[in-house]
């Protein structure tokens, strides 16, 4: 029976790419189920054999942790260089976006706790 292995929802491609090619280096048979239309349906990496699972499993949590160091390391560089991105970047770069999302939270918050101030 099949074992749920990998979920994809907002996974990046690059990540989704790398478990797909371990997957296939260590000859472990799997199989996807996407988003589907509308986005709705569950898109995961899916284990066709029991006994391989444990296997998958280990690959993917040795390997999410090297990409985790790795991300973090890139991340440090670019701070001490001065090129990681900041909200005043996010800003910049598309500012009706920006002050929209925060509109939109404002909103969200304003929502939630209007019933409780108006007790």
């Amino acid at each position: 029976m099949s074992k749920l292995l990998f979920r994809l929802r907002h996974v990046p491609e690059d990540e989704a790419s790398e478990v797909r090619d371990l997957l296939e280096s260590h000859e472990i048979e799997y199989f996807e189920t996407s988003a589907g239309l509308f986005g709705i349906s569950f898109p995961a990496i899916w284990v066709r054999r029991d006994r391989q699972f444990e296997t998958a499993r280990r690959l993917i949590d040795e390997y999410q942790a090297q990409r985790r160091e790795r991300i973090r390391s890139q991340y440090r560089q670019a701070q001490e260089q001065g090129n990681a991105r900041t909200a005043f970047d996010f800003f910049r770069e598309n500012p009706a976006r920006f002050l929209g999302s925060i509109a939109m939270a404002a909103l969200v918050l304003y929502f939630s706790v209007r019933l409780f101030f108006s007790f």
